[in-house]
């Protein structure tokens, strides 16, 4: 895990021409996306063997995100940050909790940026698998060039889950997921960029990655 430092971003949808500023605490991102390998250590394996261990997990929801944190959470002998209300539908998070979680969306955006301020990190082709270089195929964690902070993939390869309702009015229990991914178009595939699904949706191209809060 890479510790990222505390400080603060600004968020904006486009879609209702908003903006807003949020204070980041400093917490903690892994360098790369969960791997096949990593996920289907503690999952049922519906994988063949043929596949890319080492490439990102896809075909996972959000919901199976949150299981898989508390799962890695348990076998590590930390603390569960996710717990359902009794109707099961209402997911909490413990921010207090020790273990594994998503990041936030203001905690993905501020670390994909890593101290700049442009829409990439850097030149595209250097930094990710996207529609323009990915031959159509979800590619090794790990092969491009990182950010400032030491983390690979934030864009492109595939998208990624983010603990945040994307709006709650207009779509109910739908969640943010940010990156872009090799099926994505290089428009697509930058540090604002925002995309939303139902928290049972899965597709090819769609991932997640781990955080932990830093406790005091």
């Amino acid at each position: 895990m890479v510790s990222i430092p505390a400080g603060e971003i600004q968020l904006r949808d486009d879609r209702i021409k908003s903006s807003w500023a949020v204070e980041v605490n400093a917490f903690q991102l892994a360098p790369i996306p969960v791997t096949k390998a990593l996920y289907f250590s503690l999952m049922s394996q519906s994988v063949g063997f043929t596949d890319v261990m080492q490439a990102p997990v896809v075909d996972v929801s959000w919901n199976d995100a949150i299981h898989f944190c508390n799962m890695l959470s348990r076998h590590s002998g930390l603390d569960e940050c996710y717990s359902a209300k009794e109707d099961g539908e209402c997911v909490v998070c413990n921010w207090e909790a020790d273990g594994y979680r998503l990041p936030t969306e203001a905690e993905w955006q501020y670390a994909c940026r890593a101290g700049s301020d442009g829409y990439r990190y850097g030149e595209l082709d250097d930094i990710a698998w996207y529609e323009g270089n990915s031959g159509g195929a979800l590619h090794e964690v790990g092969k491009k060039h990182p950010n400032a902070w030491g983390l690979y993939d934030m864009l492109g390869n595939v998208w990624e889950w983010c603990w945040d309702i994307y709006d709650p009015d207009v779509y109910g229990s739908y969640r943010v997921f940010r990156g872009g991914s090799w099926a994505e178009e290089a428009r697509g595939c930058g540090a604002t960029c925002r995309r939303r699904s139902h928290p049972t949706f899965r597709i090819e191209d769609l991932g997640f990655r781990l955080a932990r809060s830093i406790l005091q």
